[in-house]
């Protein structure tokens, strides 16, 4: 994110071949609210730190649902990374969060895993 101009170039040419533009770790780090007016984005993550306590953290809950209202104010997807409970689950379904990321659903697996797990299941494909 040091020069605007060229991430703003590579995201306009990606888009442009059918790839997605997401911003990861949304509300930290380097993520700012600047990006998403400057950049052409497709959808946000929010970051696992702001999920972590959401069934129990009414600053945390607060903060997701800002996001998620403001990313449909935007027209934008939004992706909540970090899910590992049933009960945070739950509280993203009602905010109608879009998707969901985390140990809930699967641990990280290698290219040959997903390969070996879901290609033998496509008519055609090569396992």
């Amino acid at each position: 994110m040091q020069n605007a101009e060229e991430v703003r170039a590579i995201s306009r040419g990606s888009r442009g071949s059918g790839a997605r533009v997401t911003i990861d770790d949304f509300g930290t780090g380097y993520s700012s609210l600047g990006y998403i007016r400057h950049f052409s984005v497709d959808a946000l993550k929010i970051d696992r730190a702001f999920l972590s306590d959401i069934d129990s953290s009414s600053q945390d809950l607060a903060i997701v649902r800002a996001v998620i209202t403001m990313c449909r104010g935007l027209g934008i997807g939004v992706i909540a990374e970090g899910v590992e409970k049933e009960e945070q689950l739950e509280i993203l379904r009602k905010l109608r969060c879009d998707e969901y990321q985390g140990y809930l659903f699967s641990r990280p697996v290698s290219p040959e895993e997903i390969a070996r797990r879901y290609l033998k299941a496509v008519p055609g494909a090569k396992s």
